[in-house]
């Protein structure tokens, strides 16, 4: 697979750089992305860790036997290794590496037991050097984000129009999969919200039947050939309110605020405080905090939500290449919980818009 074999090539030729002989790299169901970037493997249950040496050759140790079977088939070039003990296997082959330059990533979730030795062994936090590889895309990668974004835009096309009066949410949700399943997309985030001022957030489906004057939410994160593509928008059953258009206009003017900033060169913070600013201006600043609202956007790539995080205190630097999701998703006092969100590839002068879907407040017939 071309993206994969550009990723391999790109790892080893920074960890050279970086003077690693072994990369350590760990991986599990919900955090698999330093896992596929090294290996080319989708996790799907238990636990993995694996050794990528600079000569190239990856050792991938799973502690689930089907998972084994799948790697194999999936990952030719990789050599997998059912370990029911997985961490006493690892450590073990640790033992064995013991005068090498061993870099580890992501150590916030290294078992205990292999952290503990990280000084006897010198094992190094390598974390923020994946995580480079992983927010700065190649032409390969890039192009893969670009097909998510478009089945993104289709698979909002087809919850529009599941969306009408005594369905329950989780039927929408259920309309959206299959299309997504139907067209290779092997994988899926998504939340939604359903009604009105109550309403303080997204969740998974939980049975709520839409009526007339509800707002619906949800953000869609297909993933494609490993990559993800986000989108938010929001729809009310029937006519929108006076209240619900004011509301979605000023999420509107938020989003454009962020999206007209982004560009090479900037920080994190900068893009947040572009669409804070907005909100602030409309005096609802409160509702840009942490007890409302939890990111003005973040990365995409390998990981539905990764880094960086578009908060008004992250100082990482944003550069040409970067995929990120830029959403004013937040409260409002008048109207509830309310999304607006589009993908976007950093340029040099700016950025591309990943997304076409009209950024409208929808409505669907009552």
């Amino acid at each position: 697979m071309v993206i994969a074999d550009d990723r391999k090539a790109r790892l080893i030729e920074a960890m050279a750089e970086a003077g690693l002989d072994v990369l350590l790299v760990y991986g599990n169901a919900w955090q698999g992305d330093y896992l596929r970037y090294a290996t080319d493997f989708g996790i799907l249950e238990g636990q993995a860790l694996a050794f990528v040496r600079n000569d190239g050759h990856v050792t991938l140790y799973l502690d689930s036997p089907i998972e084994v079977d799948r790697a194999q088939l999936d990952c030719p070039g990789v050599e997998a290794i059912h370990a029911p003990d997985l961490i006493a296997e690892v450590d073990g082959a640790l033992d064995r590496l013991r005068n090498q330059r061993i870099g580890a990533a992501p150590q916030r979730l290294l078992p205990r037991r292999i952290a503990a030795r990280a000084r006897d062994l010198n094992l190094s936090d390598q974390t923020s050097f994946v995580d480079r590889l992983l927010m700065g895309k190649m032409e390969s990668e890039i192009a893969a984000t670009r097909r998510a974004a478009k089945v993104a835009d289709e698979g909002y096309r087809v919850f529009m129009n599941a969306a009408r009066p005594g369905r329950a949410d989780y039927e929408l949700i259920a309309e959206t999969e299959a299309f997504f399943r139907a067209n290779g997309v092997d994988d899926n985030f998504q939340i939604i919200g359903v009604g009105g001022v109550e309403v303080r957030g997204m969740t998974p489906p939980g049975g709520k039947r839409l009526k007339r004057g509800d707002m619906v939410t949800t953000e869609l994160t297909p993933c494609v050939d490993g990559y993800y593509a986000q989108i938010c928008r929001t729809l009310v059953v029937g006519e929108p309110s006076p209240e619900q258009r004011a509301a979605h206009a000023l999420y509107r003017e938020s989003m454009e605020a962020g999206i007209a900033v982004v560009r090479d060169g900037i920080v994190a913070a900068d893009i947040a405080r572009a669409e804070n600013d907005v909100f602030r201006k409309h005096g609802l600043g409160e509702y840009t905090t942490s007890e409302y609202t939890r990111v003005r956007g973040h990365g995409m790539g390998l990981f539905a939500d990764t880094k960086p995080h578009l908060l008004e205190n992250v100082t990482t630097r944003i550069d040409a290449g970067m995929t990120l999701i830029v959403h004013p998703n937040t409260y409002h006092p008048a109207v509830g919980y309310l999304v607006l969100g589009d993908a976007v590839v950093v340029t040099k002068d700016g950025c591309e818009v990943l997304t076409g879907t009209p950024r409208e407040l929808f409505s669907v017939p009552a």
